[in-house]
């Protein structure tokens, strides 16, 4: 039998090193099918994991409590899979450099406890040739093994979007490829048991990578075109949303919206084509002048803030202000890279300690990382301005009475920031509130 007969026979594991937001939900969707090996480094973690709860809401406490996967901390366990699946985050640094220490880590562990016959896909994104450059060096180093000989590697980058109940790894094609045919055929007929929608075989590793990098700068570079038509109909006086209502009655008009661009995909991994490119003797235009554009949108909201509150002759200093949500997505507890905190930072400027509540976000997260402590919805009072920064849920269901109730009594105009566009802004379109949408 062949590495894929056995694994579906029962007689070979699948292991998962990184179980986050989206090595975790790949391990359950696997284990209903196979023997699975889920290890990730945070004991914490792994221990909330065995004791059946979810912190990434992912899938869900049930699904955790009910999954055959076997969740570890211990690295040694990983000699007891043939087919090895790596999804760590590849972040980037303070000055916008790939970030490869999650990924080089991981081939460390994974390298010191890869066994004769394995085949190891990466999932994380990367710029195209990080898999064979960078990642085949310390599996074989680790190992005393030889990449093509003792061990085959291939690459499917990760599409799971993170709250998204839609988009999952069971619907979504998933692009696979690897270093030959035969593992090529291996990688695409593992995942075949999970993906309902099917693979697409990339011809190569580097062209794996490369689809990968370029889904999420394309996305960037639209919303920066959002963004920048923002400032600029803002400064006409026009409401952008109902601007792109209109233009979007054509059938090819492309339906991006303008707003903050965070995470770990839409925000970072331009920055690894860029940062390629830049190697190769090519400075990027396009992609690089999206990114200024995004990454100075929390700015500009604090700035449209205060411009609001010297409207409405609040004092800027010393001003109570409102930040609704602080995920760097909707109806997601993950607050790593959320833009939300450039708005927080950019008021703290002008002597403003705003208030953020957001009931659906870790909170222990937010305090480690950002040094916040959130509030309870039932603190907002007598504020002098309030910016609905995240569309979640229970934010949806806020009604007029509601959001008029967190505003102090005194104030004739009310400053209301909606940067999702949620509210319906005739409701709002009155002599007693100043809204203010992206």
């Amino acid at each position: 039998m062949n590495l894929y007969e056995k694994i579906v026979a029962g007689e070979e594991k699948v292991s998962l090193v990184g179980l986050g937001y989206v090595g975790m939900p790949i391990a359950v969707a696997f284990a209903r099918k196979i023997k699975v090996v889920g290890f990730d480094l945070n004991e914490k973690k792994i221990e909330l994991y065995k004791n059946g709860i979810d912190p990434t809401n992912e899938v869900g406490n049930d699904v955790i409590k009910n999954t055959t996967v076997e969740f570890t901390a211990d690295a040694s366990k990983l000699k007891e899979a043939k087919f090895h699946i790596v999804a760590v985050p590849t972040p980037v640094n303070d000055d916008h450099t790939p970030d490869l220490t999650p990924v080089e880590g991981a081939s460390r562990i994974l390298g010191q406890n890869l066994t004769k016959g394995s085949v190891v896909v990466f999932e994380s994104t990367v710029y195209p040739g990080v898999t064979e450059d960078i990642c085949v060096p310390i599996l074989e180093k680790e190992s005393g093994l030889k990449c093509g000989v003792d061990f085959k590697i291939g690459y499917s980058p990760e599409r799971i979007n993170p709250g998204d109940k839609v988009h999952r790894l069971e619907t979504i094609t998933k692009i696979v490829s690897g270093m030959d045919e035969e593992t090529l055929e291996t990688v695409a007929k593992v995942y075949e048991l999970v993906v309902e929608a099917g693979v697409y075989r990339a011809e190569s590793i580097k062209v794996a990578e490369a689809a990968k990098v370029i889904e999420n700068s394309q996305r960037d570079i639209n919303i920066a075109f959002m963004n920048e038509l923002s400032i600029i109909f803002h400064k006409m006086d026009i409401d952008t949303k109902s601007v792109l209502e209109a233009a979007g009655t054509k059938w090819n008009f492309l339906p991006f919206m303008p707003g903050l661009v965070g995470g770990h995909c839409i925000g970072v991994d331009p920055y690894y084509l860029t940062y390629k490119a830049e190697e190769l003797g090519y400075h990027s235009q396009i992609i690089l002048s999206g990114r200024r554009i995004n990454d100075d949108m929390g700015k500009y909201v604090a700035e449209s803030l205060v411009k609001n509150l010297i409207k409405t002759d609040v004092p800027v200093k010393g001003a109570k202000v409102a930040i609704l949500g602080f995920t760097f997505k909707e109806n997601c507890p993950d607050t790593r890279n959320t833009k939300v905190i450039d708005i927080y930072k950019e008021l703290g400027e002008y002597g403003i300690t705003p208030i953020v509540v957001d009931p659906a976000a870790d909170a222990d997260e937010a305090k480690r990382l950002y040094g916040i402590t959130f509030h309870k919805m039932e603190e907002m009072k007598d504020m002098d301005a309030v910016i609905i920064a995240v569309a979640h849920n229970e934010f949806l269901k806020l009604t007029k009475e509601e959001i008029g109730s967190f505003f102090a009594p005194k104030h004739k105009q009310k400053v209301l920031m909606d940067i999702k566009g949620l509210l319906n802004r005739k409701e709002y379109l009155t002599d007693d509130y100043l809204y203010w949408r992206l």
